[in-house]
């Protein structure tokens, strides 16, 4: 019912999106390949590599985060100001003095790449 190459746009779609890639960067990227014909091994070479440093960034972010949580998990320490994953380096403190969070300051805008993680 459909060419071809559409359904790959479909399955390509869907491996973006679990690789955790947004609607707007799967259009860009879908935007470089030609739109009447599958595109060939090297132009999905080609787009695979554009991603690569998003993805390997993402791992290492991914990858601190799960070692910082074997000795955060259960440490106790209640203490948000020394907390590596909740306020990495008292990144609140530089909205002010006080409970920041509790104030309603976001923590994904206090501390950058929170939110990619």
């Amino acid at each position: 019912m459909y060419p071809r190459h559409v359904l790959r746009r479909v399955a390509f779609i869907r491996i973006a999106q679990r690789l955790g890639l947004t609607l707007e960067e799967v259009a860009q990227a879908l935007a470089t390949l030609p739109a009447d014909r599958a595109p060939t091994k090297a132009e999905w070479a080609n787009l695979s590599r554009s991603w690569r440093r998003q993805l390997d960034e993402r791992i290492a972010r991914l990858e601190a985060l799960r070692d910082a949580l074997t000795g955060c998990i259960g440490c106790g320490c209640l203490s948000l100001w020394r907390c590596t994953l909740y306020n990495p380096n008292d990144l609140a403190s530089t909205r002010g003095p006080s409970a920041r969070y509790l104030l309603g300051d976001d923590p994904l805008e206090v501390v950058p790449g929170l939110r990619d993680a």
